[in-house]
């Protein structure tokens, strides 16, 4: 995998954000962060991300308004986004899907099973690169 994948972590816990970014540095990864729907958009263009860890729940704009946005725009479009939220419920979790959301999972979440999708997903995205 190549270190160099930047990271956009999108959620209003500092907390959380601090923890997800230091897991992920730990691992090579350059991190960008956005607490709410608005900056995490925002970053998305300017930082073109390899890949979003998005939260369904923020101020400003909702992380599935996020996705829609994200997912419609053929720019930003392949990037991968995974869903990381306190929502457990079956319509929640669909709904991420059928937006474009390459992967979900809950809150609370296990550090190494977030870090094993998001590598997953990146391998698969490298022969889109070449």
């Amino acid at each position: 995998m190549n270190p160099k994948h930047r990271i956009l972590i999108c959620d209003d816990d500092p907390l959380l954000i601090e923890l997800m970014s230091f897991r992920l540095k730990a691992k090579g990864f350059e991190v960008i962060t956005a607490i709410d729907g608005e900056e995490a958009l925002s970053k998305v263009a300017s930082e073109r991300p390899s890949l979003v860890v998005l939260d369904a729940m923020m101020p400003r704009l909702d992380g599935f308004e996020v996705l829609s946005r994200m997912k419609s725009d053929a720019g930003v479009s392949h990037i991968p986004v995974i869903m990381l939220t306190a929502r457990k419920g079956e319509k929640d979790i669909v709904s991420a899907l059928e937006r474009g959301a390459d992967d979900y999972l809950v809150k609370p979440f296990i550090p190494e099973e977030l870090l094993a999708r998001l590598s997953k997903l990146l391998a698969r995205q490298a022969p889109r690169r070449q």
